[in-house]
């Protein structure tokens, strides 16, 4: 089994809604091609580097997935052709860092710092 990290990001103007139905689609695509997600992260709307497709901002989806490259094969196919979506980055690793929340608010982990002292 390999280890993947895969990221989408959907147009900004994405509902909350939407982005659930998202998420849900992509996990049964990985979950029929005999694959496991091990964790989803909802990033929220974040600011883009440059324009894509005419969008400043974009709603991030992250999955961290166990499975082989079919799996992947078959989520990118789908990806490709999905109006919601402007990228999507898919990258293999060799272990998942599941502690880590990089994309938590600051004053949530100021906090947890502080109640570790």
């Amino acid at each position: 089994m390999n280890l993947y990290e895969h990221t989408i990001i959907a147009r900004q103007d994405t509902s909350p809604s939407e982005i659930k139905q998202l998420t849900e689609k992509y996990s049964k695509i990985v979950e029929k091609n005999e694959g496991e997600i091990v964790k989803t992260e909802n990033w929220g709307l974040l600011n883009l580097a440059y324009l894509i497709k005419k969008n400043k901002k974009g709603s991030y989806i992250h999955f961290k997935i166990k499975g082989k490259g079919e799996v992947i094969n078959e989520l990118e196919k789908n990806e490709a052709i999905d109006k919601k979506l402007l990228r999507f980055l898919t990258v293999k690793v060799k272990k998942f860092d599941l502690k880590t929340n990089y994309f938590s608010k600051k004053d949530e982990n100021d906090k947890k710092e502080t109640k570790k002292d």
